[in-house]
């Protein structure tokens, strides 16, 4: 059996690994790279294997990093099944035809923009090439093992992380021997608001870990709350708007959450919340019809009839020409839009509009990948390009990483710990190259030899 480590390798975006018996080739996510506009085409244009040689593919969960070029898969041929939670299904559904629209709109809006004619931006996929990958998926629940190619079975277990999120665990067999792959990438955090602890795996023999956070300890949650009131309190007090780029699934039902708690004890004051992101609209009505994964505080807000999403003040916007009406506005407010990490959507328009009034303020509150703008805006970079256009960024920023739903050092390193008593090996992806090479030391250290750290398009046999 080989592991063919293609995509968020010494790096955060794009995860793509995949799984080589002598019968089958299976395919663990497909996600989108994120990074600069030459490399972002390049990578996700070019894809390391033939995808008409994949047998399966098995999606951890929706967020695009992890599944945002199945499109691009299916163009180039892949047309066997995807294989996911029911909620992650469903949350493809909308994010991955909302992934196509905005490079659709995104390409036309720069075609129209450049200089020289002859170098037309090409969206990586349209539409049409995403509901063909919807037509593939295969919705399944946690804990039931399910054959996936002839030698390959694969079971979810409950990751904690995101809406659906799962930790696929793959029952290898060959010459008559079963070995177990599992997959903690993307791995939550133990008392998160809204969804449950992740699951805990004992019983496999090689282990592929995230390492985002592989060096890095997150703030409490309770902090993040009294620490997002300052900075509206703040910002509200100066006449200025808080501008908040969010991924639309999870980390938008977090703050959304956290809010509603800040206005119910009168902690911020009464001014509008928006959530201008079609996507996060959409994917908040999914959250609404899936609480068989909320946790039991959240179950309990629903059985009395308080919906953790809605509360006065709060407008979701789906419209453009709403959209536009707040950059006219002048008045304190909050406005949360997508995407995360500032590469598209409507949020480039709000930090156009709002990243040189030094009223306003920015707050990062997800990791931002190298190369992004969201990552210059988080360094405090004194100018950025918004649409090929350089602003002075007079704004002040502020970066909350407790609202994370990723685990950090200390969570990666007892999830380890349990996990070894069986693992033989542990494969380290999904962190910049420092996180992951610390996160190797710090496993080592507590006495977990067999740490790998792959390079990209590395290969390792087990």
């Amino acid at each position: 059996m080989k592991i063919h480590f293609h995509g968020a390798v010494r790096s955060v975006t794009g995860s793509k690994h995949v799984i080589e018996t002598e019968q089958s080739r299976v395919l663990i996510d497909c996600g989108l790279f994120q990074g600069r506009r030459k490399d972002f085409w390049e990578q996700n244009q070019n894809f390391p294997f033939d995808p008409t040689e994949i047998d399966a593919l098995i999606l951890s969960h929706a967020h695009i990093d992890h599944s945002g070029n199945i499109p691009g898969l299916v163009k180039q041929g892949f047309r066997q099944n995807i294989f996911s939670t029911t909620a992650t299904r469903n949350l493809c559904a909308v994010m991955l035809r909302d992934s196509a629209h905005i490079q659709e709109q995104d390409a036309e809006y720069l075609n129209r923009k450049r200089r020289n004619k002859d170098e037309e931006i090409t969206p990586l996929y349209t539409s049409a090439d995403a509901e063909k990958a919807m037509e593939l998926f295969v919705g399944i629940h946690y804990g039931r093992k399910i054959p996936v190619t002839p030698d390959i079975a694969v079971t979810f277990y409950d990751a904690g992380h995101v809406l659906g999120s799962a930790l696929p665990v793959l029952d290898v067999t060959e010459n008559g021997k079963t070995r177990r792959i599992a997959y903690a990438c993307d791995l939550g955090r133990d008392d998160l608001p809204i969804l449950k602890d992740p699951y805990r795996i004992n019983d496999a023999d090689f282990m592929i870990m995230e390492s985002t956070y592989g060096d890095r300890e997150h703030e409490t949650i309770d902090s993040a709350a009294e620490k997002l009131a300052a900075i509206v309190n703040r910002t509200a007090a100066r006449g200025g708007k808080v501008i908040i780029p969010s991924f639309a699934l999870e980390r938008t039902q977090e703050i959304l959450h956290c809010l509603r708690r800040l206005f119910d004890k009168r902690q911020i004051p009464e001014i509008p919340v928006y959530v201008d992101s079609p996507l996060a609209v959409n994917v908040t009505e999914i959250f609404r019809i899936h609480s068989e994964y909320f946790d039991q505080e959240t179950m309990e807000m629903l059985a009395n009839d308080q919906n953790p999403f809605q509360f006065p003040h709060l407008t979701y916007i789906r419209k453009v020409e709403d959209s536009k009406k707040l950059h006219q506005q002048r008045f304190p407010s909050i406005i949360i839009s997508a995407s995360g990490m500032c590469e598209a959507g409507r949020i480039l328009h709000h930090l156009k509009n709002n990243i040189e009034d030094s009223r306003n303020t920015i707050v990062i509150v997800g990791f931002m990948a190298q190369h992004t703008l969201g990552r210059r805006i988080a360094e405090g970079r004194p100018k950025v390009k918004i649409f090929r256009k350089e602003y002075r960024l007079r704004a002040d920023v502020e970066v909350m990483d407790s609202f994370s739903a990723h685990a950090d050092r200390s969570d990666l390193i007892a999830y380890a710990k349990q996990a070894s008593k069986q693992s033989r090996k542990f494969f380290l992806v999904h962190g910049e190259e420092t996180q992951a090479l610390a996160l190797a030391g710090h496993l080592r250290d507590e006495g977990i030899d067999e740490v790998i750290v792959p390079k990209l398009h590395d290969t390792i046999e087990v």
